[in-house]
């Protein structure tokens, strides 16, 4: 056996002609016709098969049937407005800004080419991207979020490793055949493209103290884009992320058991999310990105 069948609109045009007292006033209120309120009131009456007003010339007076609806009505509508409350709070938490530091590469290599999955997918977000984490801090919440070179060991962070990346030497056709024939190459002859020493990123990205004897970069440079730049011009080579590298056909890798390196991302964020609900999203987008290009970080481990 089922219950009435009517229509939980009806409940609230009910409420409102109590509340209001004259159908005329309530309708205002609803903004709706006298008529078409009317109609609601009736509607519930016959699905109730109860009268819950007696129509009298000063207004809408209940009966004993309507008295008892009253607080069972109320109890309905409170359950109502809390329902849409948590559905509209939990709308706004998906929607406004959410701002991401990267570093350079990671921002224009990966993050930058996967936005439009991300606008898809949370279509509320607007995204404020930094391509240097080292200039905001998150323990003073410049930032949501955080892909850093380093696992930070201090503040109010939480981190997590987003990836291993990998990084290998790189250069144009021309520039590896100034250099001798591939295997045959003397890394003291040549022409290296790299960092300036006292602006590493963080001292992990020493690398050239790592590869044969201690030598210095002969193009010193303070980021990996306009390093990647120069190797696309054919001045000379570079240790570069694999992950860039392989998006540019005229690069081609060489000594890979001799210069190879492994680095790591990660993924930090505040203990206190500002905004827990779009920063939990974003920190899943980005997994999700790293987990299906895992070839593109590792290509020695994939292959």
């Amino acid at each position: 056996m089922t219950g009435p069948d009517f229509d939980w609109n009806d409940l609230r045009s009910f409420l409102a002609v109590v509340r209001a007292g004259r159908l005329t006033v309530a309708a205002v209120q609803l903004g709706v016709d006298h008529s078409t309120l009317s109609r609601r009131i009736t509607s519930l009456e016959g699905a109730l098969q109860v009268r819950l007003f007696d129509r009298l010339p000063t207004g809408y007076v209940l009966t004993e049937a309507g008295l008892n609806l009253v607080g069972e009505a109320e109890r309905i509508e409170a359950v109502a407005l809390r329902i849409s409350s948590d559905l509209m709070e939990a709308k706004a938490q998906m929607s406004g800004p959410v701002r991401v530091a990267t570093p350079e590469g990671f921002g224009s290599y990966v993050l930058a080419r996967h936005l439009d999955k991300m606008a898809e997918r949370h279509p509320g977000f607007t995204l404020e991207l930094i391509a240097d984490p080292s200039v905001v801090s998150l323990a003073r919440r410049q930032a949501d979020i955080a892909v850093t070179m380093e696992r930070p060991e201090a503040g109010p962070l939480r981190a997590q490793k987003l990836t291993d990346y990998e990084y290998g030497l790189y250069g144009t056709d021309d520039a590896i055949a100034a250099h001798g024939a591939a295997g045959e190459h003397d890394l003291d002859a040549i022409r290296l493209i790299g960092y300036i020493p006292d602006l590493l990123p963080t001292s992990s990205h020493d690398y050239l103290s790592e590869v044969g004897r201690v030598r210095q970069a002969d193009l010193q440079m303070s980021n990996i884009i306009t390093q990647l730049s120069a190797t696309l011009s054919g001045y000379g080579l570079c240790i570069l992320p694999c992950f860039m590298a392989s998006r540019h056909a005229v690069l081609r890798r060489i000594l890979p058991r001799q210069v190879r390196f492994i680095r790591s991302y990660w993924l930090v964020t505040h203990v206190d999310a500002r905004a827990p609900a779009r920063t939990r999203a974003m920190v899943a987008f980005l997994q999700n990105i790293v987990r299906a290009n895992r070839t593109l970080f590792l290509p020695s481990e994939t292959n």
